[in-house]
């Protein structure tokens, strides 16, 4: 009670000395939420105690006007950084987040992601000193997506860190870390988690499906990577879905948001809905009849703030009697918080984040990690006789295929505009000047259907004519984000709405690879797509294939060093390549009953985690405990050696299976990864850690427990085959009783 008092006092002291006195550096303030030495929570609480319900109501939509007479700003909340500061001008633009999940590497997410917030606080400063406060330009941003990729079929996928829960949610944590910056008192920018919760398509049907699941694979595939960005990562946004989960719309659901997010997990920041999701919840999903109940609704279940303008009906909601406005005090007081929290009613001499130069946008040290990015997201497929790398005196090098020589396809979606973005043709052209000719030709369209300045067989034609004249052939063939994304109108042949009907590639690109692959001339088949691809063919018959996805700005220039050997592969997988749509259950069965490398029993074309390199790598000793304690973290130590004649990376996956589960659970699934460089017959030393909850279950009461049991680790340089794990296989493996 003393202490009570005694705050009290003091607050009421440190007010009366803003209003009235000389207060640090002569600086006066015109009410108590203006001082910047009062404590956040005393601040809010002074104005929105000022705010009348209309002016409320307006701060809780993106667009949030300017209030003259309390001196707030406008403020518009909508802004992107999906891979690099999106839809406002220059930036550096690095590989679509698929790519980023393919790096496998925590340490570079991180490096990356503050990249991104220097860039946006940078130009956030700028826009300030500008007096423009549009959409794009504010500090609160709707990144990064964690959806699990659960189907290749999903357009959005793109924009994911791929299929497997923990692989998602430790780039994420480190990608959020690296938004908000470590600083104790404010937020470099806010980032936030999408889409909560179980949300992965079809785009067309997103405004008004129902996605079911049971609880078990609600809590074992669709939770665990945001709890991970909420609980680690501390992500101080949430980002509701369209859809709903269990006849509940996610953006009106008082069990996702409150008693899972706010209740379950302590979540303490705002949530968002995704922009006309409450329009949903009366128009699609029909769940009430009218705006303002829809407002209602959402406002008492616990989103704060709606992208769009149904929020206007509020002010009828309180006449009504829907919702009171304590209820609109909460969500407001959790929305100025996060203004606060990022420094946007302080000196900027307070913040150390706004004292970043916009001379950092755009910078050679940016430039060369966007660079170093792409390098490292690239997966090598296949190298049959150890075609790659190639010598950069080859001869004559033909480039051919649609995704040659486009800068839009390295971008993927939600991207900025980077100064010089280098396709693969330039790459290639600029590694070679000097020492091998290079020629080029489109050879066709993306599909068929698309219209173009030439026809089809003259494309064609001059394709082959150009293979003839060459000694090797570079086909960059693939999709682009023109065809697979966020509910596009798009309805071509293996396309429909933003997603995909088939996972092979288009047959106008099948048949321009097997005519070339006819000539008898070495083939590097090159990638660049959002999605698995089910290269079937291509995978028997073409001897070198590179997995580049949207590979950022540097795209070019990173393959380029790969193919010709200035750079050795490492990145991995990070979903599996399925060799039909034939071998997975509808695209709008949400259950995983035989999806992802977890629980898919039939054979892949390639799969998750897998990845090659031009050295080769062996494992050794292998040391962890028998027997550990529930409750306890699990240390796993290996010797990693270095076997080939030249440098590189490898990722050390570890990989945990149930051995005496008594209710389903996956097949096995990844607990640990570390990637690492080693010089040629250097050995390392990996230390991995499993946490405690890799061993739990849940239930058949929907509980998450750790049973006694014996469970069985694989370590190695990608997933055990669950079929026949042989020791030659060169994955390590053991036996732990958990007691």
């Amino acid at each position: 009670m003393k202490s009570n008092l005694l705050r009290r006092f003091l607050v009421i002291l440190i007010t009366l000395l803003s209003l009235n006195l000389v207060v640090r550096g002569q600086q006066k303030f015109d009410f108590p939420f203006q001082n910047p030495y009062l404590t956040v929570s005393d601040r809010v609480d002074d104005l929105v105690g000022r705010m009348t319900v209309d002016e409320k109501i307006s701060q809780m939509m993106d667009v949030a006007p300017a209030i003259d007479r309390l001196g707030i700003p406008a403020y518009n909340w909508w802004n992107e950084c999906l891979h690099g500061v999106a839809r406002s001008g220059l930036a550096t633009v690095f590989p679509q987040a698929i790519g980023l999940g393919a790096t496998w590497d925590e340490e570079l997410i991180y490096k990356v992601s503050t990249v991104i917030s220097d860039e946006a606080r940078a130009k956030y400063h700028e826009y300030i000193r500008n007096n423009s406060h549009a959409r794009y330009q504010g500090l609160t941003f709707w990144s990064p997506n964690v959806n699990i990729f659960r189907d290749p079929r999903w357009g959005r996928g793109q924009e994911t860190y791929g299929e497997d829960p923990f692989l998602t949610g430790r780039i994420a944590v480190n990608f959020i870390k690296g938004l908000q910056g470590n600083d104790p008192k404010y937020f470099k920018i806010i980032a936030t988690v999408k889409h909560f919760a179980v949300h992965s398509g079809p785009e067309p049907e997103r405004h008004s499906f129902d996605a079911v699941t049971d609880e078990r694979d609600f809590r074992e595939t669709y939770l665990p990577q945001f709890e991970m960005g909420v609980k680690e990562g501390k992500a101080y946004s949430v980002m509701c879905a369209y859809n709903r989960y269990k006849e509940e719309a996610c953006c009106g659901s008082y069990n996702l948001l409150t008693r899972i997010l706010r209740d379950e997990w302590g979540f303490k920041g705002y949530i968002v809905s995704d922009c006309g999701a409450i329009k949903d919840i009366f128009i699609g999903h029909k769940i009430v009849s009218t705006p303002d109940s829809a407002a209602a609704l959402a406002v008492k279940s616990g989103t704060d703030l709606e992208c769009s303008n149904i929020y206007l009906n509020l002010k009828k909601a309180v006449e009504n009697k829907l919702i009171t406005e304590q209820e609109i005090d909460v969500s407001l007081k959790r929305l100025f918080t996060a203004r606060f929290l990022l420094g946007m009613f302080d000196p900027p001499e307070m913040v150390k984040y706004s004292q970043i130069p916009f001379s950092v946008l755009d910078s050679k040290a940016n430039k060369e990690l966007a660079k170093e990015t792409a390098c490292k997201s690239i997966v090598l497929l296949k190298n049959a006789k150890n075609l790659l790398p190639l010598k950069k005196n080859i001869g004559t090098v033909a480039v051919i295929g649609p995704n040659s020589d486009q800068t839009f396809v390295l971008l993927g979606n939600y991207n900025g505009t980077p100064s010089d973005p280098i396709t693969p043709l330039r790459g290639i052209k600029e590694k070679l000047a000097g020492s091998s000719e290079v020629l080029y030709a489109q050879g066709c369209d993306w599909v068929t259907g698309v219209p173009g300045q030439k026809s089809a067989t003259e494309l064609k034609a001059e394709a082959l004519e150009v293979a003839k004249k060459a000694n090797i052939v570079i086909m960059c063939m693939g999709i682009t984000s023109s065809l697979e994304g966020e509910e596009m109108t798009v309805n071509l042949d293996g396309f429909k709405g933003g997603d995909r009907t088939r996972i092979d590639l288009p047959d106008v690109q099948q048949e321009l690879i097997k005519e070339i692959y006819a000539l008898g001339k070495p083939i590097v088949l090159v990638l660049l797509n959002g999605s698995a691809l089910a290269i079937n063919w291509e995978k028997d018959n073409i001897p070198a294939i590179l997995e580049s996805w949207y590979g950022g700005q540097a795209a070019g220039q990173a393959i380029a060093d790969v193919i010709f050997g200035d750079y050795n592969p490492g990145g991995r997988l990070p979903v599996t390549f399925y060799k039909s749509v034939n071998d997975l259950p509808p695209f709008d069965d949400y259950n995983m009953k035989n999806r992802t490398y977890r629980y898919f029993t039939g054979e892949s074309l390639f799969s998750f985690g897998y990845g090659l390199s031009y050295t080769t790598f062996a494992y050794s000793r292998l040391r962890v405990k028998s027997q550990v304690n529930k409750g306890d973290s699990l240390n796993v130590k290996v010797n990693v050696k270095n076997t080939g004649k030249v440098g590189g990376d490898e990722v050390v996956e570890l990989y945990l299976s149930n051995l005496e589960a008594t209710v389903p659970v996956p097949i096995h699934a990844l607990k640990a990864f570390k990637r690492i460089y080693l010089l040629p017959g250097e050995t390392k030393t990996v230390e991995l850690s499993v946490p405690p909850n890799a061993f739990s279950v849940i239930d058949n009461n929907n509980k998450r427990i750790i049973h006694s049991g014996k469970f069985q680790i694989f370590v190695g340089g990608r997933q055990p085959d669950h079929k026949d794990v042989k020791a030659e296989s060169g994955i390590l493996k053991s036996i732990i009783t958990l007691l």
